[in-house]
């Protein structure tokens, strides 16, 4: 293990692998993990999974503050089977491969725990975040999910969401789960439906039922103020408060609000007894939950009910809502790994940039320890780019791209209505992807058995499962369990490379190939490359 000795004063402690210590002037922590020879590293936020395994330069990312739209946690994994995990979030960067690390708390040593990146995770994860033996409803893993965000936006209305779930049956898609999103409630903080725009709403989630799907509503921790809500939970004490004794007015991308404190139990358990009330009253299955990101609560002026809580702290008090409702999901998150939580990626852009972020992406939240993961909407969630289109004019490859990479990952999410967008041919391919997806579930869902009970992740990359060959930088390629390779094509072409690992593979057109080598194939728009390994 490389170690080198560094003059400071006024006390140097040396650990395996790691320098530290107490910065004088600003009292934090500092050390630097310096790599061994050949050696990569991962981990810290799934956003940043583009970027892994690390190069020689990463700019500081603070794990308090930033999260880039998804979820951190303090973890950093090598593929030569050391890790470095805090109870605490810290700050890190790259430089010239170093990575620096400083934090308000002491930093604790790397482990060496093995000699792979599997190892790695295996032990950290055992010792930091084991896994639940629970998962979230299993229809997560067998059947689409549907989304009313990019086709409602913020007009999210009865009539418009029986029809968006019509047209899914209509056009030959499979039923499943089916997310209500943002401005279906009266108000931020209140969770009746607004009744000019939902005329018989438990009516309305009956018929959703009688199609096939479970229905979720979005929700978010935050309180419009000088509402009866607000003034109810400022009496209980159920607010986030500031220095001055007064609730926090915290902004976020909708306004300005103020938030519930879910450190303080009270008000957790209040906020479940609203939730379980309004399965009871409108027959909700569950509830996605938005929000909760760590910047909203980086402020020094904010006051809990947990002593000395930090903005992390607040984010993983609303990820353990979830827990409560097997029908769940999550963009942001802090830690919580090895739990029955379903993590979307954050919402992305429409761009082959984007496409190509999905599986990098994805990668990285299985090695953050969120095995049940979704790889945000197909075709991304900003509606800007599905507003006022001309489909003659509109690249609709890109869209059928992103569903072939959702296709064989642990979830695939609809959102943009495809039928609107696209040809029949497209649409047609798009429908085979779904109807691919749905065939698949029985071995999807049993890897997210797997996971639930070893906590390992379901989509890996070519290291983790093949180390030492080479494969660390292979990042548009992954395993789906340790059966299927699959190899989706990101860009516009009608060809890709593909890294055919030892052993031998059968291929989606049922043809042979031996393994070690790398491949040169035809992948035509309406193919999506995937490998069964031969055992």
């Amino acid at each position: 293990m490389t170690m080198r000795k560094i003059k400071m004063k006024p006390i140097l402690l040396l650990t395996a692998g790691l320098l530290l210590w107490p910065a004088v002037a600003v009292a934090q922590y500092q050390g630097a993990i310096y790599p061994l020879a050949g050696e990569h590293w991962w981990g810290g936020a799934t956003a940043l999974g583009t970027q892994m395994p690390f190069g020689n330069a990463l700019g500081e990312f603070n794990l308090s503050r930033d999260n880039l739209n998804n979820q951190v946690s303090p973890l950093l994994l090598s593929d030569q089977g050391r890790y470095f995990w805090s109870d605490r979030p810290f700050h890190f960067r790259i430089d010239d491969g170093r990575i620096g690390l400083s934090a308000d708390s002491p930093l604790p040593s790397v482990t060496a725990a093995g000699t792979t990146l599997r190892e790695a995770f295996l032990a950290a994860a055992q010792a930091h975040f084991p896994p639940s033996g629970l998962l979230p409803d299993t229809l997560f893993f067998t059947r689409p999910q549907y989304n009313t965000w990019i086709e409602l936006m913020y007009d999210q209305n009865q009539a418009d969401i029986l029809g968006y779930a019509h047209a899914v049956v209509d056009n030959g898609l499979p039923t499943g789960v089916l997310m209500i999103d943002d401005n279906w409630q009266r108000y931020y903080g209140n969770f009746d439906f607004r009744r000019e725009r939902f005329s018989d709403p438990r009516g309305m989630v009956d018929e959703l039922h009688r199609l096939g799907f479970r229905v979720m509503l979005w929700i978010c921790p935050f309180v419009s103020a000088d509402s009866p809500e607000y003034r109810d939970l400022r009496d209980r004490g159920f607010l986030i408060s500031t220095t001055n004794g007064q609730p926090a007015i915290i902004e976020w991308w909708n306004g300005q609000s103020a938030c519930y404190d879910l450190t303080n139990p009270a008000a957790r358990d209040h906020f479940v007894g609203i939730l379980k009330d309004v399965q009871e009253k409108y027959g909700i299955d569950g509830f996605k939950f938005d929000a909760g990101d760590n910047q909203f609560y980086d402020r020094t002026d904010l006051v809990s009910s947990q002593a000395g809580a930090r903005s992390v702290d607040h984010t993983r008090a609303w990820a353990m809502l979830g827990l409560q409702f097997p029908f769940n999901e999550y963009r942001a998150c802090w830690q919580m790994g090895g739990q029955p939580l379903v993590q979307r990626l954050g919402d992305k852009d429409y761009s082959w940039e984007a496409v190509g972020q999905l599986i990098p992406d994805m990668i990285a939240a299985g090695l953050l320890g969120h095995a049940f993961a979704c790889p945000d909407m197909i075709g991304g969630g900003q509606f800007k780019a599905f507003l006022n289109i001309d489909p003659a004019q509109f690249n609709q490859r890109l869209v059928v791209r992103s569903a072939q990479v959702h296709a064989l990952m642990p979830m695939m999410q609809f959102s943009v209505a495809p039928w609107r967008i696209l040809s029949e041919e497209n649409m047609q391919i798009v429908r085979r992807m779904a109807r691919l997806h749905e065939q698949m579930g029985g071995y999807i869902l049993s890897q997210a058995r797997h996971a639930a009970a070893t906590g390992e992740p379901i989509v890996r990359s070519l290291e983790y499962m093949f180390p030492h060959q080479g494969y660390a930088a292979v990042t548009d390629q992954f395993m789906l369990g340790d059966r299927y390779m699959v190899a989706p094509v990101i860009d516009e072409r009608d060809s890709r490379t593909v890294v055919l690992p030892p052993g031998r593979w059968r291929d989606d057109e049922g043809r042979l190939w031996r393994g070690g080598r790398t491949v040169e194939i035809a992948a035509p728009l309406s193919r999506l490359p995937w490998f069964e390994r031969i055992r």
